[in-house]
C-alpha cells in the first residue's frame, strides 16, 4: 500500500514533545514491542479478528480495544465504520493516560497494518494532548513517528468536531494524503478500489 522511506520534513518539530512515548504499528510488528516497556495499548481490530497472541508476552499495561473496519463511509459494503462512540472512547483513553502519566508512560497504538486507523487515532490523541499545537504540526509529528501514515478520514472528521479544531485536522490530513500520493502514486488505485475516493478528493486527486 504505502512503502517506507525518509519523509522530507516541512514543519519544524524540535519543540513538539508529547507527554508520553509513542509507538504506532501493525499486528505483525507487535512481537517486536513486547520488551519496550509499553504502559498503555490502544488496540484497533476488525470486528471478527482474534486478539493478537503477542499481547500474552507484554508486561502489565492498561488497554483499550476497539473494533471497527477501516472504512470511511457509514454504509460501505455492510462494514462497521468508525463512529462517534469509538472516537470518544479513544479520546477518553488518551485523557486517562494524560491524567496519570508517569515519566515512563509509553502508548502503543496498533491496527492491522499500522497505516490508517492507528495513525488517525494517534493524530487525535496528540491533538488532544497538545491543544496549542497546530494541526499541521501534529500531523507532521505523526509522520515523523510513522512514515506509513494515511489517517482514516472518517475518524479525523469525527475527532476534529469533538475537539473543536474547526476543520484544521481534516485539512492537515488532506495535506498528508497529497504528500503520500506524490511519493507513492499507485496508492491512488488502491484507495479508489476500496471505496476511499473522498480521501483522494480531499487531496485534490
Amino acid at each position: 500500500m504505502i512503502g517506507t522511506g525518509r519523509v522530507k520534513g516541512r514543519v519544524e518539530l524540535m519543540d513538539i514533545i508529547p507527554p508520553f512515548s509513542i509507538t504506532v504499528c501493525g499486528i505483525e510488528e507487535l512481537d517486536g514491542h513486547c520488551a519496550t516497556g509499553v504502559s498503555h495499548v490502544l488496540s484497533i481490530l476488525d470486528p471478527d479478528r482474534a486478539v493478537p497472541e503477542a499481547f500474552g508476552s507484554f508486561g502489565e499495561h492498561a488497554k483499550l480495544e476497539l473494533r471497527f473496519h477501516d472504512v470511511i463511509e457509514a454504509d460501505q459494503d455492510g462494514k462497521i465504520a468508525p463512529d462517534e462512540g469509538h472516537v470518544a472512547a479513544l479520546l477518553a483513553f488518551g485523557r486517562d493516560l494524560l491524567a496519570g502519566a508517569a515519566a515512563d508512560a509509553h502508548l502503543l497504538v496498533h491496527c492491522h497494518v499500522g497505516i490508517s486507523r492507528s495513525t488517525a487515532a494517534m493524530t487525535l490523541i496528540l491533538a488532544q494532548a497538545l491543544p496549542e499545537e497546530s494541526a499541521e504540526r501534529v500531523l507532521a509529528k505523526v509522520l515523523s513517528i510513522r512514515e506509513k501514515t494515511w489517517p482514516n478520514l472518517r475518524m479525523i472528521e469525527i475527532g476534529d468536531a469533538i475537539l473543536g479544531r474547526r476543520g484544521t485536522l481534516v485539512a492537515a490530513a488532506s495535506g498528508v494524503y497529497r504528500s503520500q500520493l506524490e511519493r507513492f502514486p499507485k496508492v491512488a488505485d488502491y484507495m479508489r478500489s476500496t471505496g476511499r475516493q473522498r480521501e483522494l478528493s480531499a487531496a485534490g486527486h
